[in-house]
């Protein structure tokens, strides 16, 4: 089983991230479950999402978890949450931020010895360019694309059309740039 948290703020688009890529691996054949956990969620307050994937169905429903992907969408929360609890020594990151790798790291102590494991993004940039907001659930989508190999990155354009399909084509063309270019950009 493949796992997944998200760390985010409440308006990133954690949950909706968490969603759409649920609702693509299930196009795949697999199982999938996508949920968040989060208190009163007023606009700006931490929160957690999660997906596990599976070949087989899918029957713990727990928020406890060893995830294989930790998601950091909100540069901030790399700092003071706890963004390694109940990680695997395969466990892998990918953090929004502006910093390089190198400078993220030197910050935060329990990333030290996970340095070939850690991935950056500027998730907030790519989304102010290319969506012309700050929500950083497209580009993050784009980076886990790249760093999990899970999918080819036009199978998983294709698929995000259709999910984002309820909305006007300027939307859906900034979003396809932002995975795009956050695919192009992790590091």
């Amino acid at each position: 089983m493949i796992e997944i948290r998200w760390h985010s703020r409440a308006g990133q688009g954690a949950v909706t991230g968490a969603k759409s890529l649920g609702d693509i691996v299930a196009t795949t054949g697999k199982e999938v479950q996508a949920f968040a956990l989060y208190g009163s969620a007023k606009r700006g307050a931490a929160l957690r999402a999660y997906n596990r994937i599976d070949d087989k169905p899918i029957i713990t429903h727990e928020k406890f978890m060893y995830p294989d992907y930790v998601l950091v969408i909100d540069p901030a929360l790399a700092m003071t949450d706890d963004i390694t609890m109940n990680d695997k020594e395969t466990t892998k990151y990918i953090i929004t931020s502006h910093l390089s790798k190198e400078d993220l790291i030197a910050q935060i102590p329990a990333l030290q010895d996970k340095a070939d494991r850690v991935y950056v993004v500027d998730c907030i940039e790519i989304s102010l360019d290319t969506i012309g907001r700050s929500i950083p659930n497209a580009p993050m989508l784009g980076a886990f694309v790249k760093v999990s190999g899970m999918f080819e990155l036009d199978y998983f354009l294709e698929n995000m059309k259709r999910v984002l399909a309820k909305f006007p084509q300027k939307i859906i063309d900034g979003n396809m740039q932002a995975i795009t270019r956050a695919y192009n950009e992790v590091k």
